[in-house]
């Protein structure tokens, strides 16, 4: 067995705690750098907002991507699955809640 594949078998639900753990950790030791280049482009967005965001962004990679996952197939049932979408909506509202718009300053 490949060692991804065993990796992946260890679940939680049906979802693989490697690929959320990747994945949190991933935006963990990326967010200073996205923090910096929207800071660039005048939105605040705090290194902790982005924890937050790391499963909605997922989603709608995988969807941009057309890769349907568990998960994405799971949020986009519109038959069940409803704590998944509460979770995934909350996330969202908490991870947008601390975003800013900053006014570049004049000058220097």
């Amino acid at each position: 067995m490949p060692t991804l594949e065993f990796l992946r078998q260890f679940r939680l639900a049906q979802y693989a705690i490697f690929d959320l753990t990747v994945a949190f950790l991933g935006i963990y030791l990326l967010s200073p750098l996205l923090s910096k280049l929207f800071l660039k482009f005048g939105i605040s967005i705090p290194k902790t907002n982005w924890l937050f965001l790391t499963v909605p962004i997922g989603i709608l990679a995988h969807l941009l991507v057309g890769t349907i996952t568990p998960m994405t197939a799971n949020f986009l049932d519109p038959s069940g699955h409803y704590i998944l979408k509460i979770i995934i909506l909350i996330s969202l509202f908490f991870g947008i809640k601390g975003i800013k718009i900053v006014k570049k300053k004049k000058g220097n």
